[in-house]
């Protein structure tokens, strides 16, 4: 993988992105200058004229950085569920250094099915009811969790009850952000 600049750089491309904390689909021009602010879970959160977007993982050659396609890092034979728990860990909010799961936004994790039809039910939320990157992230968890083997379906339900509260964070994500 390349380094990440640090600084401004230049899209190379046009690029599909979506505003944060809206969600709206945006089209970046190439030779636009961003900011990047944050590389999480293969996604890059930037800045461009005081706007946050993001830039999903397929779309980064934009910035002039080149990923190498990995395999799921987890054992393809072993244990789906955690195959499942790690994926979720690789999603993270666009505004937030902390994944989803350790800002204990994962409710309930529900695998049905034989070896190989497994279909997967996950209940989340958001840390903001308003929050417009609700479906961008869902769509991020399922996309993720059915390129686990042995996944035939995934359903991620957005839930508002119980409401989030930072007690349902994680020690680790607290540390994370400041908070302990």
């Amino acid at each position: 993988m390349n380094q990440i600049p640090t600084e401004s750089v230049r899209l190379l491309r046009d690029v599909d992105a979506y505003m944060v904390p809206s969600g709206d689909e945006v089209k970046l021009l190439a030779g636009n200058l961003v900011k990047i602010t944050q590389t999480l879970g293969g996604n890059y959160t930037v800045i461009m004229n005081g706007n946050m977007v993001q830039i999903r993982e397929e779309n980064v050659d934009a910035l002039g950085i080149k990923i190498e396609k990995k395999a799921i890092e987890s054992d393809q034979n072993g244990d789906v569920q955690q195959q499942i728990w790690d994926q979720l860990k690789t999603c993270y909010d666009p505004e937030i250094p902390v994944n989803i799961v350790e800002l204990g936004l994962i409710y309930d994790l529900n695998i049905e099915g034989p070896e190989q039809n497994k279909k997967v039910v996950i209940k989340m939320t958001l840390t903001a009811p308003g929050c417009g990157m609700g479906p961008v992230i869902a769509e991020e968890v399922d996309r993720k969790i059915n390129a686990v083997n042995g996944v035939e379906s995934v359903s991620v339900d957005l839930v508002w009850e119980p409401m989030w509260n930072r007690d349902m964070m994680s020690e680790e994500a607290k540390l994370e952000l400041g908070m302990l």
